[in-house]
């Protein structure tokens, strides 16, 4: 299957928290878009990995995307090497995505830069047609690279160089934040506090996006920073 925008991300709802409603809108527009996340996200105090697995799913039909696969890479420990590149690489090259959405390139949490270093890497890398690897079956894959990676803003303010229009699909977006039920405020759960499981992290979720929005003149926005010039024909294409 080839996908328009493929997501991937170190734990299962950093997608949702930094980037849905923008995955949203694309598919509220007819594009293809898939989610990949590199671990389960088993060393999260509240949950297990298996029902963050579940609430990742739940997620992944809220928001309505083609696939959800997960790469079980492991949860504070991958790096950025040659054996995580070659798996990050068979996808891209399994899915074909024109755009590639990252993990911001520095954050809070060390798994989010590293992750977007990963990728950042491995995007280059499937294009290189001398990299060989195969798919399920066996069979070789294609050289793929796509056109380019756009990475998300995460807990860290990061100034971005684009902001996204998410007004229409904000409530969405917070539905499958809160398809989380294992880690995000319930009054009713009796597990152990974290940082974003305080009632003031999803008002903190919302005040960004609200911040990115006013830049550009709407209630809501998704920002993101990019790793090469953008390029158009007409002016009248960034209005």
């Amino acid at each position: 299957m080839k996908l328009d925008i493929l997501a991937f991300a170190s734990h299962p709802d950093d997608v949702e928290l930094g980037c849905a409603g923008t995955l949203i809108a694309h598919i509220a527009a007819g594009k293809k878009v898939g989610i990949v996340d590199l671990t389960h996200g088993e060393l999260g105090t509240r949950g297990t990995a298996e029902i963050r697995l579940q609430e990742a799913a739940d997620a992944a039909k809220v928001m309505g995307v083609e696939i959800r696969d997960n790469l079980g890479f492991a949860d504070g420990f991958f790096q950025n090497d040659r054996q995580h590149q070659l798996q990050v690489i068979q996808k891209i090259r399994q899915y074909r995505p024109e755009i590639v959405i990252a993990n911001a390139i520095h954050d809070r949490h060390p798994d989010h830069g590293r992750g977007a270093d990963l990728l950042t890497e491995s995007c280059f890398k499937a294009g290189l047609k001398m990299i060989s690897t195969t798919n399920e079956e066996g069979e070789s894959q294609e050289a793929w690279r796509p056109k380019v990676v756009y990475h998300f803003i995460q807990d860290r303010f990061i100034t971005p160089d684009i902001v996204v229009d998410v007004t229409p699909y904000w409530e969405k977006k917070m539905e499958s934040i809160r398809a989380y039920r294992s880690q995000f405020y319930n009054p009713n759960d009796d597990s152990p506090n974290t940082y974003i499981s305080s009632p003031e992290f999803l008002g903190f979720v919302e005040a960004r996006a609200k911040e990115l929005g006013h830049t550009i003149g709407v209630t809501y926005g998704e920002g993101f920073t990019k790793e090469r010039y953008i390029g158009v024909r007409n002016l009248f294409d960034l209005i």
